[in-house]
């Protein structure tokens, strides 16, 4: 059978850290079994969906490079989950019901109150036609509930969480259609799985009882239940999930020069008992990817750990992947020469700016200052076609006995203007003889 998976979110705002973890996971789960990767735009709550974020989500996949296989939109198949709703009306796994919002909460505390579990009594089964009727002819319109078999457990081998089991007589029967025949979210989720050929749902823990109730949406409507596993969510450096996690975005990140490569290196492994390693392709995540490697503690994301695989992975990127990113003039040997020394893509203009100068000459005392008047007449004498930097501080070694950090420091501070910064034999050559010269002299 052919793997596939699906990434189901919801339109109302902007994906987060959480959304982007559970989508990659998906992505790479089909990739590795050669199967297929959906997308599917959950809008069925019109009032709160907007196309922006529709716009968002995909611009979002593709900047993380995870295209998907396929795209479905809920607001296109309500025909599809019309008719399915009325093969379990037709076999009676849902009902009608009426009661307000205020009427449950009052059950539910008397319920509370009693030390019993505030499950839903089912009183709305007891109606009769006629009860319907006179209600009908008196405004009311009902909303539908699942009914939930209560004679067996519900039970599967979650593929991280491991055997679970739920009692159903411990649960309420879930409110699937509202009075103005909008859907929630419960069923249309089913009816998609199934329709889509869904095989591995894999989304976080929040949704097991979810899940629970789901199983028997998918046994009532004849289908197989895929293979569900429920990965620990997310917290944040403090031990907690906090709303700042809960609401960081790509946009965000992008615009702290994060790259994609880190994101993914990051949230392929967290969770799992792996090693976050970022000289790792995406290929070789793909390859180690497993789900029985996944723990059940909270995921620990940390921005600082984000930013330090990053700055690894950018000193990994060729030229062709940043050159549409560098400063004008900036060609493959000025990135090589830079990159070392960036955390973030959008610096290499600043460090460029040593290569291209003006550089400020900077106060020197008159030892120093012979000893750049020696450098700067060994410079121009040497052949720039080799090594010039081994040859200019080999010579100056030799004429004054410097050594260490006498001999180099004023020379990289004169030539630019700085007390570190990239490799000197790599900068000497771009910088050119002309202007390294003028620089000593200054």
């Amino acid at each position: 059978m052919t793997t596939v998976t699906r990434f189901a979110p919801s339109p109302t705002g902007l994906l987060h850290i959480g959304n982007v973890r559970t989508a990659l996971h998906n992505w790479m789960l089909a990739q590795k079994r050669g199967g297929r990767f959906l997308l599917r735009i959950d809008d069925t709550d019109a009032a709160r969906s907007e196309e922006r974020y529709v716009d968002a989500i995909r611009e979002t996949l593709a900047w993380l490079g995870l295209t998907p296989d396929g795209e479905e939109r809920q607001s296109a198949r309500t025909a599809l989950y019309e008719r399915e709703f009325q093969k379990l009306v037709e076999g009676g796994r849902v009902y009608r019901a009426y009661e307000s919002a205020q009427e449950l909460e009052l059950k539910r505390k008397v319920l509370l109150g009693r030390g019993l579990p505030p499950v839903y009594d089912r009183a709305a089964l007891s109606l009769a036609e006629a009860d319907h009727a006179a209600k009908m002819a008196a405004g009311e319109r009902p909303h539908w509930r699942f009914l939930l078999d209560r004679d067996r457990p519900i039970e599967w081998v979650d593929g991280i969480r491991g055997p679970q089991r739920f009692d159903p007589a411990q649960m309420s029967d879930p409110v699937v259609r509202r009075a103005d025949g909008s859907w929630l979210y419960m069923l249309p989720s089913v009816i998609d799985d199934i329709d889509m050929g869904v095989t591995q749902i894999l989304r976080g823990e929040d949704h097991v009882t979810n899940s629970a109730v789901q199983v028997q949406m998918f046994e009532a409507l004849g289908a197989p239940v895929p293979a569900l596993a429920h990965e620990a969510l997310l917290t944040g450096a403090e031990g907690k999930l906090s709303k700042r996690l809960g609401s960081l975005g790509m946009a965000e990140l992008r615009e702290q020069g994060i790259e994609p490569e880190a994101v993914i290196a990051l949230l392929a492994r967290l969770g799992t008992s792996d090693p976050v390693d970022p000289a790792l392709s995406v290929e070789q995540l793909i390859e180690t990817m497993d789900l029985s490697r996944f723990g059940r503690a909270p995921a620990r994301f940390d921005e600082t750990e984000l930013a330090r695989i990053n700055a690894a992975i950018i000193h990994r990127l060729p030229f062709e992947r940043v050159a549409h990113a560098l400063p004008e003039g900036m060609d493959a040997a000025g990135w090589e020469a830079i990159r070392p020394n960036l955390s973030t893509v959008a610096q290499a203009g600043d460090w460029w700016s040593i290569v291209t100068g003006p550089v400020a000459a900077p106060a020197v005392d008159e030892q120093t200052r012979a000893f750049l008047d020696a450098a700067a007449r060994h410079a121009a004498a040497l052949d720039w076609s080799a090594s010039p930097w081994a040859a200019l501080t080999g010579a100056l070694k030799e004429e004054t006995g410097r050594k260490g950090k006498e001999l180099f420091l004023p020379l990289r501070l004169a030539i630019t203007g700085m007390e570190h910064g990239p490799d000197m034999g790599a900068l000497l050559p771009l910088i050119g003889k002309d202007q390294v010269v003028a620089r000593l002299k200054a």
